[in-house]
């Protein structure tokens, strides 16, 4: 982050090439991503960047291929994991292994919801 609260340089710029997926796992609005690395160094298989849009969310998707951890950068919303609900937002970590069905909403009417996503082999 820096002094601003605000991601560090290169992280959720939508300047630099990235994907905008809508309505992601049935869920609404749009989430932009960017591979942070274009070829992870095992165990890893992906290193993502996400901005969610205002009140825009991710459907319950389950983990079919790897682990992963979802972690907040920045903006404020839930998370769901197998139905359970928490609060998500800059600093929280969610570890879901495989199998586990994630979902997640940003609850914010003016700000986007930032977050990596880090998938690794078990």
């Amino acid at each position: 982050m820096n002094d601003l609260g605000q991601p560090a340089s290169g992280l959720c710029d939508r300047n630099l090439p990235h994907d905008a997926r809508r309505e992601l796992f049935g869920g609404s609005g749009i989430v932009r991503v960017w591979a942070l690395t274009a070829a992870p160094a095992l165990p890893f298989t992906a290193v993502l960047a996400c901005e969610l849009e205002a009140y825009g969310s991710v459907g319950a998707h389950a983990q079919e291929q790897f682990p992963e951890l979802v972690i907040g950068i920045s903006g404020s919303g839930h998370v769901s994991v197998n139905g359970a609900a928490t609060p998500f937002g800059a600093g929280s970590v969610v570890e879901l292994g495989r199998g586990q069905v994630l979902s997640i909403s940003n609850e914010s009417s003016d700000a986007p919801l930032r977050y990596l996503i880090i998938k690794a082999q078990d």
